[in-house]
């Protein structure tokens, strides 16, 4: 009997792995970066909704991993080994990282989405995850779900629609 597919939901600040046929989606994707690392070979992804760019900006104990650039992808990195990924089999995509809202004055404090984005690339860098594809930057909040069976991402990006990567 064939397993019907589900659509495992990732919260912000969260993160969660799927195996084919279920679907991985998150939403509400402002300023925050949705990541994707897959394995399309051995038919497994894992994404993280990350709000920060490093946990030194934290100010809770314990620390929530999927929150934040710096602990986020190395977490979901090792979930994903764990369940049978290939290290060298997995890819990345990514999306999100909008700069919501307009600042006079250019603190970069300011810039949470253009700073998520360079804190996520610098860690797929350094762990060697070569990025496949993404659509980040912009104004506008993003949905985004990903297929490990095609390696697809679909986004819709509010006032623009739908786009695939």
């Amino acid at each position: 009997m064939h397993k019907t597919a589900e659509i495992i939901k990732v919260g912000i600040a969260d993160m969660n792995i799927v195996k084919v046929p279920d679907l991985i989606r998150t939403t509400g994707l402002g300023s925050c970066v949705g990541v994707v690392l897959y394995d399309q070979t051995r038919e497994i992804a894992g994404m993280a909704h990350i709000m920060l760019p490093d946990s030194s900006l934290s100010r809770t104990e314990p620390l929530n991993k999927a929150k934040f650039a710096n602990t986020a992808i190395k977490e979901l990195l090792e979930a994903l080994i764990r369940a049978g990924a290939r290290p060298s089999g997995i890819k990345a995509k990514l999306a999100g990282g909008a700069q919501m809202f307009q600042f006079s004055g250019s603190s970069d404090m300011m810039r949470i989405g253009p700073r998520n984005v360079e804190a996520v690339l610098q860690e797929l860098r350094e762990l060697r995850i070569p990025v496949i594809s993404s659509d980040v930057g912009g104004n506008s909040g993003r949905t985004i779900e990903f297929d490990p069976k095609t390696g697809l991402m679909q986004i819709r990006t509010v006032n623009k629609g739908n786009s695939e990567i």
